[in-house]
């Protein structure tokens, strides 16, 4: 991001504000006040009447931090950023779209076949299931007020988790807010009206007053599918299956910081992607939201470039409408696939069912990124969450290994005593951690801009590794995803075959190949237990399927191009009269396709040509029947409407003239 050290509203008085473009990145804005008596109140939301009050209740209670991350700062004012992912409880459905064309895509399971997987359709803007808020928490702290302080949040509301968008914009509105008051708003939604849409996997450049922001949304592959189904547009546009370029991202919240916030668990990483790829719950606990917000986040980021579908929380309270469901689990019941973000260490207690608990963080990080005001009314320093910790890298030592032992010993409940980073879990993880990796990384000196110059290396080197791993994890299944093309002598109007899924022939293909060079030297023997319970995590089946749908979608334009350039006559001539009958059929049957996607006003761009290409094949087809085989199909007056191409009438020999009307291809 580039931006002037200060942020002028005086050129922004002619910008006028588009509601319809302001959707496409924002769902609204709001202001929420902590009041002593009342709670957490909503001061202003923008647009207003955008959120039902269910809604408008659970972002005020997700945006402020817990009273246990607010005791460590004790400066006149503290700023904070930090985000967190709410469900929404009901799905609008576009007005100019019929219940009819919405389809529903079938749950598999790994033994079945994927004659069911996804189609394209066409794009029906559906309202996503899941809302991010990006929150600006202000805390100032003043004796002469009552309780000693006061504190409000500004919020951005969106569908799509733009991290690398919606932080740095706050970074400019939340500060405005505070010295403009109301007016911040409304200076801030113009500016993103005049945004061009979103464009995921692409960097964009978004003007906000005299500032700049530079971003690069997330690949469109790695966004959440929210039960919406695929559109050409987005399913064109997905990643291929192995980056070409590992500098653009290739899943979501790229820009989390890995290094500064699994420092001290860096040798547990390849267990913590190990759960995250095979949908394990997973509890992060840290002293602040902005540290949980970031851990949550690199979690996600750990299986790129997977499609994450597990439910995750980077900031998960009391007061979300799933606690009640989750504390409500019996003794024994099996967890939901979740990664929840908490700072409260009442869910240590409430949530004992979840199998693997992850303590980061430090609340010393707190006062390094205590923020104060200045005389002249601006802020210095930043806010928390984008500072680093300047901390050093724990190397192996009898005395780390005694610590590690006794923390498993006691359980997570010490951190009700004490913070710790650590990990709590059974999980036997099939991945050995890379030492060659951790021996890349830099361990900086004491320096805040040589630390956090380091720290960008340092998540570079790991991101890049991981990707790698998953990339590599994720080659077996490549053989299902490949296109074909017809071949020589082959007619292109036959259906294209594909290999079918089976889980249990995909295991057994798979332990007499061998995971791969790169996987062989970094697994253990149990190797394959990991790609067992990939199958069966909820990862596994939304990613085959999507991946599934693209590689259709490819064969499909690669077959429709070879039946445009097909030679009828020459196909014809190689072929004994039986099969030209089938050559008939199989051309009649792709033109009434064709012709029921212009229907349906889904067509493609060159839908007319490949109309009349292929009438004028039908009728070369029809021409070479014998004469009974041509009274025959005659008799379907669609067929014949086909063949003649208008409702003229039809003499048979020896019957009566049939009238043939344009019948639908349905």
């Amino acid at each position: 991001m580039s931006r002037s050290p200060s942020f002028s509203v005086k050129s922004e008085v002619n910008v006028k504000l588009d509601p319809e473009s302001l959707q496409k990145w924002v769902v609204a804005f709001c202001i929420i006040r902590f009041d002593l008596e009342q709670g957490q109140l909503i001061e202003e939301c923008y647009p207003p009447d955008c959120l039902t009050q269910d809604e408008e209740l659970e972002v005020a209670f997700s945006s402020f931090p817990d009273s246990i991350s607010q005791h460590q700062n004790r400066s006149s004012i503290h700023d904070c950023i930090f985000f967190f992912r709410l469900r929404r409880k009901e799905i609008s459905q576009p007005k100019n779209v019929s219940s009819s064309e919405i389809t529903e895509v079938d749950e598999l399971s790994p033994n079945t076949n994927d004659s069911k997987l996804p189609r394209s359709k066409s794009s029906l803007g559906t309202k996503s299931k899941y809302m991010y808020g990006f929150v600006f928490n202000r805390q100032r702290h003043d004796e002469r007020l009552r309780r000693g302080g006061e504190q409000k949040s500004v919020v951005i509301l969106s569908h799509s988790p733009y991290s690398t968008v919606f932080k740095p914009l706050l970074q400019i509105m939340g500060p405005l807010y505070f010295d403009i008051g109301r007016r911040a708003l409304d200076h801030i939604a113009a500016y993103i009206s005049m945004w061009p849409a979103p464009v995921p996997g692409k960097q964009m450049e978004l003007p906000i007053g005299n500032a700049l922001l530079k971003a690069h949304l997330p690949p469109v592959h790695s966004l959440p599918m929210d039960g919406e189904t695929f559109s050409e547009e987005s399913t064109s546009s997905m990643a291929p299956f192995l980056p070409n370029n590992q500098s653009v991202p290739q899943g979501l919240f790229h820009d989390s910081d890995l290094f500064g916030t699994f420092r001290g668990l860096l040798l547990q990483l390849w267990l913590l992607w190990e759960l995250q790829l095979i949908g394990e719950p997973i509890l992060v606990i840290a002293p602040t939201p902005p540290q949980c917000c970031e851990a949550v986040a690199g979690l996600v980021s750990l299986v790129a470039p997977l499609l994450c579908s597990v439910d995750f929380r980077p900031y998960f309270t009391i007061h979300d409408p799933e606690f009640s469901h989750l504390n409500a689990l019996q003794e024994g019941a099996t967890f939901p696939p979740m990664v929840l973000g908490v700072t409260n260490l009442f869910f240590l207690k409430a949530l004992r069912n979840i199998p693997h608990i992850v303590s980061v963080g430090n609340p010393a990080v707190n006062r390094l990124a205590q923020t104060s005001r200045s005389s002249s009314g601006s802020v210095s320093g930043a806010p928390e969450g984008f500072g680093f910790r300047q901390l050093s890298l724990k190397k192996f030592s009898p005395s780390n290994l005694l610590n590690a032992v006794k923390l498993r010993r006691d359980g997570p409940l010490c951190l009700m005593t004490e913070h710790k980073e650590a990990i709590w879990s059974t999980y036997p993880a099939a991945t050995k951690p890379d030492t060659s990796i951790l021996n890349r990384l830099i361990d900086a000196g004491l320096s805040p801009r040589v630390e956090e110059s380091m720290s960008v290396v340092n998540n570079e080197i790991l991101r890049r590794h991981f990707l790698e791993l998953t990339t590599n994890f994720l080659a077996p299944f490549g053989p299902y995803f490949r296109t074909t093309t017809p071949s020589e002598g082959c007619s292109p109007f036959d259906e294209p075959s594909r290999p079918q899924f089976s889980a249990d022939e995909f295991l057994a293909n798979l332990s007499t190949r061998g995971p791969g060079k790169f996987l062989a030297k970094r697994m253990r023997s149990n190797w394959l237990d990991l790609y067992r319970r990939f199958l069966k995590g909820p990862n596994f089946m939304p990613w085959f399927q999507r991946r599934r749908a693209v590689a259709e979608q490819e064969q499909h334009r690669l077959w429709r191009q070879a039946r445009m350039n097909a030679d009828v006559p020459r196909l014809m001539s190689q072929m004994p009269e039986l099969e030209v009958v089938d050559l008939f059929n199989a051309i009649e049957r792709h033109l009434l396709r064709e012709m029921e996607l212009q229907e349906s006003r889904r067509p493609y761009a060159d839908s007319v040509a490949t109309c009349q290409k292929l009438k004028g094949d039908l009728t070369t087809v029809f021409n070479v029947l014998p004469k009974d085989m041509q009274q025959l199909l005659l008799l379907n007056p669609q067929r014949a409407s086909l063949l003649r191409g208008s409702p003229e009438p039809i003499k048979l020999p020896g019957r009566p003239l049939v009238q043939v009307g344009v019948v639908s291809p349905r």
